[in-house]
């Protein structure tokens, strides 16, 4: 559910403000109205705060630029939202090619260019001396300083998206775009922490503070890019053959199915899975549902392979499928395991959420605790704060898209 309250919506987006954007505005009426004070205690304050409200408002015209260009690709916006450190628009998806991402990542700050010279032209055609005048020079120069700021060359920002793609296209490789400007992102924020903190320590400047929570915000998101990154570069390169197991079993087609329950069943924990084979060949997968719902009376006439569900009617995957296409294939289906198919057509193994777990953590070199994964294997749900099935969604875009000149 989308935190924070609801204002209004365009072109099919809607709008949201997060608490801490009030603080801001708190923040920037107060600093601004300082500027006016000639103008009369009320009028100071209210200029602040139109001076907070142009802000943000050129923030949303901003994020709402990125949004329109992501639409015209074909990609869902799901929302845009204002908070302390400005707006953030909730894109669903990457986009396919370099060239597209590109067009995404300047489309704010072309709209904030934008605005900075049409208000700038209005601003020469109005009485120098009113105060509208005033606050519209401000406000383009906000839209300036917005184009500016967010053109430096390192994630989250804008300039970051624009280097992201520059590498894209250059290499072939979104991942190793991302993870260039993702790196400069955490040097600038790990300089602007440093250089904040001094200013304020150092200097006694309290915007020091300001700069160095900015650099901790920028930072922050840096780390978040290149941490999904890597996720979403694991989960294109582990293989489904790399990550199954072959924990089933298989058994006798030919057993009734009151053979079966006494050789297999009493004795199980209700966890295990069959497979049912005769001749050299396997004959489908032992559903345990249909057992149970069978009539006690045909136990000793129905065989397995009676109710075996047939490998072409299962949802498989291929040995050779990639871990996001597995992963999607679970959730769409909504399924606690699916089987992988040799080359020959045979069962070459089972992967269920904890086998994904697993081999990720494998890949990225991250240790994670036997009890863990029984865990996940168990409840058959993903960590906490370990979204797979949205990482996978992105990460699906086939090796065409990642490698595609625009």
């Amino acid at each position: 559910m989308q935190a924070g309250w609801r204002i209004g919506s365009l072109f099919g987006i809607p709008f949201f403000i997060d608490s801490s954007w009030f603080l801001i505005v708190a923040f920037i009426t107060i600093a601004y109205s300082q500027d006016y004070a000639a103008q009369g205690t009320v009028l100071s304050w209210g200029a602040g705060f139109v001076v907070a409200l142009l802000l943000f408002g050129s923030v949303l015209l901003h994020e709402l630029g990125h949004s329109l260009v992501a639409k015209s690709q074909g990609i869902k916006v799901n929302s845009i939202t204002l908070f302390l450190f400005g707006g953030v628009a909730a894109i669903d998806q990457e986009s396919k090619t370099p060239g597209q991402a590109f067009q995404v990542a300047i489309a704010g700050p072309l709209v904030s260019l934008g605005l900075f010279v049409i208000l700038s032209l209005t601003a020469q055609v109005l009485p120098s001396s009113n105060l509208s005048t005033a606050l519209i020079e401000r406000a383009a120069g906000i839209n300036l300083v917005l184009a500016l700021f967010n053109m430096i060359p390192g994630l989250p920002l804008d300039g970051g998206q624009v280097l992201k793609a520059a590498v894209w296209k250059f290499t072939g490789n979104r991942f190793t775009g991302v993870r260039w400007a993702a790196r400069i992102g955490q040097a600038l924020g790990w300089s602007a922490v440093a250089l904040g903190l001094t200013t304020f320590l150092l200097a006694s400047q309290p915007g020091g503070l300001w700069i160095a929570l900015i650099g901790w915000f920028v930072l922050r998101n840096a780390s978040s890019y290149s941490r999904m990154t890597a996720l979403q570069e694991a989960l294109t390169q582990i293989k489904a053959v790399d990550a199954m197991t072959r924990e089933f079993r298989v058994v006798d087609a030919h057993l009734t199915l009151r053979a079966f329950a006494d050789e297999y069943l009493i004795l199980s924990d209700g966890t295990s899975i069959y497979f049912a084979a005769s001749e050299g060949r396997y004959r489908g997968l032992v559903p345990l549902e249909p057992l149970r719902n069978t009539e006690r009376s045909q136990w000793e006439t129905k065989t397995l392979q009676d109710i075996a569900v047939a490998l072409d009617e299962l949802v498989t995957v291929p040995e050779k499928a990639t871990l996001a296409e597995v992963i999607n294939s679970m959730e769409l289906q909504q399924m606690p395991q699916i089987t992988v198919i040799s080359p020959a057509g045979s069962v070459a193994g089972i992967i269920d959420r904890g086998d994904i777990v697993q081999a990720v953590g494998k890949y990225l070199k991250v240790p994670i605790a036997p009890a863990e994964i029984k865990r996940i294997k168990n409840e058959g749900n993903y960590p906490p704060g370990l979204p797979l099935p949205a990482i996978a969604r992105n990460a699906s875009q086939s090796e065409a898209e990642l490698t595609a000149k625009s």
